[in-house]
């Protein structure tokens, strides 16, 4: 009895924070964005990928303090968010786009 009960408490233990394929969040390393900084200077990276590494192909140095995400003096503005760039992801395009379409400036 003390097995059975040891096995099903292990058991939902490993499936309390399972979710099903359909509800995991998919980022396609494959999909292109468009970002341009202040100055006009344009560059194509991946969809997901570090933003930090894209500051530096834009020529955009954030002044990093903690490198953590923890003090936010590195904070950048992307598409309208307020985005850390030393643990923030360049965010998909359709997000940079929906902004475009309002007729407000993305940089």
């Amino acid at each position: 009895m003390l097995r059975s009960l040891v096995f099903l408490a292990i058991l939902s233990l490993a499936t309390a924070f399972h979710l099903p394929p359909t509800f995991r969040p998919s980022i396609s390393l494959n999909a292109q964005v468009k970002l341009t900084n202040s100055a006009g200077k344009a560059v194509m990276v991946a969809e997901g990928s570090p933003l930090k590494a894209a500051c530096s192909k834009l020529g955009i140095k954030p002044k990093y303090s903690c490198k953590k995400g923890d003090c936010g003096s590195c904070t950048l503005s992307v598409g309208g968010s307020r985005i850390k760039p030393c643990v923030g992801k360049v965010p998909a395009a359709p997000r940079l786009a929906s902004i475009a379409e309002k007729g407000l400036m993305v940089k």
